[in-house]
């Protein structure tokens, strides 16, 4: 968009010539903010009357300067945006990632874990079954042992009562009388 007519200085207004009034500076010109000769600090308020038409076109010529600038600015910025939300979801998923193969490394230490514990659960049930067939054979063996005292005790129990029957009868009996 630009601003219809010459351009003005910078620093400058120009307005229609038969708006001079007395005691107004030179036909054409206007002072803005202190930019004139005179110290800083006169007139900058009383001496500044503007119309509405050159305000407008002022406005006008500050947005057509600025306005395209600030479009592409906005659009860069709405693109940074965009690409920082796509850059925070491909960084999650990346983190995600990252999570699921330290889960992946707890799984395989549990399973080596695992593997450990199971082969020494073997080793143990090997070792209750040594165990169990040790105890059985040496209560076979007890049983046994067992049986044989018996026996002996019997059998040493009937040699005493042989030498008993045997002592009974060497033992004297008076001779009857017939």
């Amino acid at each position: 968009m630009s601003v219809p007519g010459p351009s003005s200085p910078v620093g400058v207004l120009t307005r229609p010539p038969d708006s001079l009034e007395a005691g107004e500076p030179t036909p054409g010109t206007y002072c803005l903010a202190g930019l004139s000769d005179t110290s800083p600090d006169e007139g900058l308020i009383e001496d500044l009357t503007v119309e509405d038409k050159a305000v407008e076109q002022l406005a006008e010529g500050l947005l057509s300067h600025y306005l395209p600038d600030l479009q592409r600015s906005k659009q860069a910025l709405q693109e940074l945006t965009q690409n920082q939300v796509v850059l925070l979801d491909t960084l999650e998923q990346e983190i995600s990632k990252f999570k699921e193969c330290h889960s992946m490394l707890d799984i395989n230490a549990l399973f080596a874990e695992a593997k450990h514990y199971h082969a020494k659960l073997v080793n143990i049930r090997k070792e209750m079954l040594m165990l169990h067939e040790k105890t059985s054979k040496l209560k076979k063996r007890a049983l046994k042992l067992q049986q044989k005292r018996q026996k002996e005790e019997l059998e040493r129990e009937q040699q005493r009562e042989k030498e008993f029957e045997r002592e009974k009868q060497l033992t004297a009996r008076p001779a009857k009388r017939t």
